[in-house]
């Protein structure tokens, strides 16, 4: 900063930059508050079918959040230049009244030509008119002058090139849009960059960390893991290969032995803290973080550290700090593709993924227990399963086409003859992959690679992160979701081992089944021409799936608690907000089943009752059954899906949360739905088994019978709430329609099942 630019600025530009944005601020407040409560009030009760279900709702949704971001980002500009113009003032203020106390020493500052300044004498005593008392200073004086006169002029430069960077960095995050980065003020911008620039020299050495950095490192981390500015500075200034070389070193025990010693308890931490921050980075727009992200895609095979006696690949590191945050979409995109194009060039096609990451004496690259971090897969399974638009494209990617060499076949025409066939990632990973070994922290063979593929096919199928409930904003199923539903389907009944033999799937599988519950109840149908669409509606793309298939799947996911339990939680919820849809006099004219009430309930409760026979002779396999499994586990697995679907039934967006036509007309969904639904859960889940099935003991007549009777009082139930709250005529006959209806599909299922008895090696109930 130059002495005459601080001390004669004019600031009434900047001034007026402050006001407008101020008023841009006010503006977009109310811009995003209108788009929340008007925009996106009315897209979620708008009926929407065709395209617009699966891309306008969307495309609304997202533009509520452009609104948002946009309103974030000017009050951070805003706030940034606020901080800074009333920080130049009150420097320039600073200044003159330095200038003004050295007067009053007869010491002047002075402007040079080349940006420097000079303090020198004001007026010389021989120079002085006759009379004039010319003040007296010493060198120190001098000295005192300058020094201040240069810490102000310091600070005012460092104002204003700080705001500079973090305005240029906000503007660089979204090219095309706007950031949600939000910072209160200049100086919160200016010290998550100052700290950024830190943590890069402390991780350029691994080698030489001593404890103390480790510790300011990782709490550096811990604290700015969140911050867009921080994240991407400190991304791009480590760099790709900086990343992976730091990981990898500090969990070498041969590069830094003295740290391992005093701080490998705290590498986990540091593992999730430099993983949260990596994910943050990535979602910076900026051309400097499309670099990184290009340049940390193209060392996914290559060899780290990249100097001497590499102990691991690109892959195998970066994928460890991916277990936890939210990767961009695009980059998870590129990475999966050369993730699998690295894995087919060391594994020879596939041929033995264990020798593919074997690296002898290679550094445990994962501190959280569950695995060593050899197989690069694990962690980015767990990325994938935050980012379902990802997951999506991944999974139905191809893995292998039929003309590549390789060792695949199978018998596709029935001939009992295999051929060469080409395999989707899924198909690849879920069917064919030998897993490389891992082994915990307790050293028991670990499953959280095949664990976290569930969690990412969970989030390709439904469209929102595993472990989440859909909401509001989930859009309706896309045609590549239906299409990776219908290959999880058709595997698992060629194949129920690929299901019952890993049970830690069966969460996941069973949310995937409890969110397509209209699919599913339309594949039990059989109805090629009939109306059953409008039966069970689907908004988006229906999984197109097979009766067969359908059936070995439920008794399959039936033999796991947790997979019982969310289908069977989420049948009873959709079964519920179905009957309240059908026999809602408001329900428009072209919606409805062309059916009479009787033969709809009956339809319905048919449909019910077969799903929960199927489960439930998976389940009486596994408690009868090799697997031994308990009741009691059963019984508390449906305790805790209640509290899930207690929370989220009635909100008319899809299964799971269960369904009220998706979102059929807003007086339709928002009516009487959540009364419907509220009072059926409490009479429904009350008790989640009024009689016991621990009471029939190993009998299976006694306990198929049992678990009849608890369908048929559910079904009776949510019945006749549904047809009191609409004050059918009908409401006293309901109970007898939902008998016959729920006989009919038991005696279904067990017919069914018993078809496939060999293939499926249980009990038929008789």
């Amino acid at each position: 900063m130059k002495l005459d630019a601080l001390r004669h600025a004019d600031f009434s530009k900047l001034n007026k930059a402050v006001s407008d944005w101020s008023k841009m601020v006010g503006k977009l407040s109310t811009l995003k508050d209108d788009a929340r409560s008007q925009l996106k009030g009315k897209a979620d009760k708008a009926d929407w079918t065709g395209m617009n279900a699966a891309v306008t709702r969307e495309f609304v949704a997202k533009t509520t959040g452009e609104f948002a971001d946009a309103h974030t980002q000017a009050s951070s500009i805003h706030n940034i230049l606020k901080d800074t113009h009333d920080e130049l003032v009150e420097y320039r203020r600073q200044l003159n009244d330095a200038i003004e106390r050295g007067l009053k020493k007869n010491l002047t500052v002075i402007a040079n030509t080349d940006g420097s300044f000079t303090v020198t004498m004001n007026i010389h005593p021989d120079r002085a008119a006759d009379g004039t008392d010319v003040p007296d200073h010493t060198p120190e004086d001098v000295t005192a002058l300058r020094d201040e006169v240069q810490g102000i002029l310091g600070k005012a430069a460092e104002s204003d090139s700080s705001a500079a960077r973090a305005l240029r960095a906000l503007a660089d995050q979204t090219p095309y849009g706007f950031s949600d980065a939000s910072y209160a003020d200049r100086d919160a911008a200016a010290e998550a960059m100052e700290a950024a620039d830190r943590a890069v020299e402390l991780a350029k050495d691994p080698e030489d960390m001593s404890p103390q950095e480790f510790d300011d490192f990782n709490s550096t981390m811990a604290r700015y893991k969140d911050d867009p500015l921080f994240a991407e500075r400190f991304a791009t200034g480590l760099g790709p290969q900086g990343v992976l070389d730091f990981w990898a070193g500090i969990n070498d025990p041969h590069t830094n032995m003295q740290l391992g010693q005093a701080r490998v308890d705290k590498y986990g931490a540091l593992q999730e803290n430099l993983g949260l921050t990596l994910a943050t980075a990535t979602q910076s727009d900026s051309p400097a973080m499309q670099r990184w992200e290009r340049d940390m895609v193209g060392l996914t095979g290559e060899f780290v550290p990249s100097k001497d006696n590499p102990r691991a690949v690109g892959a195998q590191v970066m994928s460890n700090l991916m277990r936890w945050g939210d990767f961009d979409d695009k980059f998870l995109k590129d990475y999966g593709d050369e993730l699998i194009r690295v894995e087919k060039e060391r594994s020879g096609n596939g041929r033995s993924a264990e020798l593919a990451w074997h690296f002898p004496m290679g550094p445990m690259l994962n501190r959280t227990g569950t695995d060593e971090g050899s197989d690069p897969m694990t962690g980015f399974m767990m990325a994938l399963g935050r980012s379902p638009e990802a997951a999506t494209d991944f999974f139905n990617g191809t893995f292998v086409t039929k003309d590549e060499d390789h060792d695949f076949t199978r018998d596709t025409d029935g001939n009992g003859k295999e051929g060469k066939v080409g395999l989707t990632n899924f198909q690849y990973l879920f069917e064919e992959r030998d897993w490389p070994k891992q082994y915990d922290s307790e050293f028991e063979e670990s499953i959280a690679g095949q664990n976290a593929m569930g969690w990412a096919l969970e989030a390709a199928a439904t469209g929102h992160p595993a472990g989440e409930q859909p909401g509001s904003d989930t859009p309706p199923h896309s045609p590549e979701q239906a299409r990776l539903v219908e290959q999880i389907f058709d595997s698992v009944s060629d194949d129920t081992e690929r299901l019952t033999e890993r049970g830690y799937l069966s969460d996941s599988m069973g949310q995937i089944a409890a969110e397509y519950l209209p699919d599913i109840n339309r594949a039990m149908a059989d109805d090629k021409y009939g109306n059953t669409n409008l039966l069970f509606p689907v908004a988006g793309t229906a999984a197109e799936l097979d009766h067969n298939d359908v059936t070995r799947f439920l008794v399959s996911v039936g033999q796991n608690p947790e997979g019982f339990s969310r289908v069977e939680m989420g049948q009873k919820a959709y079964m519920t907000n179905l009957m309240d849809y059908h026999l809602n006099p408001d329900l428009p004219e072209d919606r409805r089943y062309p059916q009479n009430p009787q033969t709809t309930i009956e339809d319905i409760a048919r449909r019910s009752g077969e799903i929960s026979g199927t489960l439930s002779i998976g389940r009486q396999e596994a408690v009868l059954g090799d697997a031994h499994q308990q009741d009691e586990d059963y019984k508390k697995s449906m305790g805790q899906v209640k509290n899930i679907v207690s929370g989220t039934i009635g909100t008319g967006i899809g299964v799971g949360t269960s369904f009220v036509a998706t979102p059929v007309a807003g007086a339709v969904a928002g009516g009487t739905a959540n009364t419907v639904s509220s009072v059926v859960l409490e009479q429904i889940f009350g008790d989640l088994e009024p009689s016991n099935l621990k009471d029939a003991g190993e009998n299976v007549g006694e306990r198929w019978e049992r678990s009849r009777e608890n369908s048929l009082w559910h079904g009776q139930t949510a019945a006749m709430e549904a047809a009191k709250a609409h004050d059918r005529p009908y409401s006293d006959q309901v109970a007898d329609w939902v008998r016959r209806g729920n006989e009919d599909g038991f005696d279904s299922a067990s017919v069914n099942v018993s078809q496939m008895a060999d293939d499926l090696d249980t009990e038929i109930p008789g």
